[in-house]
């Protein structure tokens, strides 16, 4: 996608309800540093979505992420692996662990001292709990349960570390968000924080949160993963795409969402 002549956009006026959550909450209730210089409201991009799209993702039946939701339950309670236990068998049939998970992660396992988002997690679990084969990152099943998970976090804000053995991964993903790269020699803040509310052909550009991810793409037709987006910016901007789980989209991950700190989960969002 290369980027036309930037068009203020019109802003968008929200009445309506998010999962039982006003939509004034989808902004983060403090300001905050990103780079070197404080912001004002952050914005999830739910406010830059068209009235339908916004539409669709507050009716549960209406969302088709939420068939990704019903599909992470069912796996849920599987059994699998030569354990012969399920997620449930841990954790509850009614995943009450998960509640508040998503908010939290990327973090760092302190067992040994990795950068440890939703995924790679899951796939600890099934390798050294259920004695099961991992998930390969965005095949349906990951996506499924990774949407289950976050699910259960849903309305509940934003906060993860940044801090202590966090610190250096945050320092990484700063990093990456602000080089220039590609052969259009753009950086992630360029479209994300320069130009945000502008258009980029018929686009409008948002702040790029990652608060609604796993998100359902009308683009896609299915529900992708941050790691996903981060690859379809960087082919966009002529860049060599890292693999998804890769060290340096797992920082950027962690550095994504600690911009968003204070946003609500919305998985599964809806966008364009």
């Amino acid at each position: 996608m290369k980027l036309t002549k930037m068009k203020i956009a019109a802003p968008l006026l929200s009445g309506a309800l998010v999962f039982a959550v006003s939509a004034a909450a989808l902004a983060a209730d403090k300001k905050m540093n990103w780079g070197d210089k404080q912001v004002g409201e952050i914005r999830s991009g739910y406010t830059y979505a068209a009235p339908e799209t916004r539409s669709m993702q507050d009716d549960d039946f209406a969302n088709p992420g939420m068939v990704w939701t019903d599909d992470g339950k069912a796996l849920w309670g599987k059994k699998d692996g030569k354990a012969g236990k399920s997620c449930a068998s841990c954790h509850g049939a009614d995943a009450a662990d998960m509640k508040g998970v998503a908010t939290v992660y990327p973090r760092v396992d302190e067992r040994t001292g990795k950068l440890e988002n939703i995924e790679s997690q899951i796939n600890f679990c099934r390798e050294k709990r259920m004695d099961a084969k991992g998930w390969k990152l965005e095949s349906n099943e990951m996506l499924a349960m990774t949407v289950f998970v976050r699910h259960q976090s849903r309305g509940m804000k934003m906060n993860v570390a940044t801090d202590g053995a966090a610190k250096p991964f945050y320092e990484q993903g700063k990093e990456f968000y602000y080089a220039r790269r590609g052969m259009l020699d753009m950086s992630c803040a360029q479209c994300h924080e320069t130009n945000a509310g502008m258009k980029a052909r018929a686009n409008t550009l948002s702040q790029g949160q990652s608060n609604g991810f796993p998100t359902y793409r009308l683009k896609w037709q299915k529900v992708g993963s941050i790691h996903r987006r981060f690859r379809g910016c960087n082919k966009q901007v002529r860049a060599t795409p890292y693999k998804a789980g890769s060290s340096e989209y797992l920082a950027l991950e962690l550095y994504l969402a600690s911009r968003g700190k204070g946003l609500p989960v919305e998985t599964p969002a809806v966008r364009n």
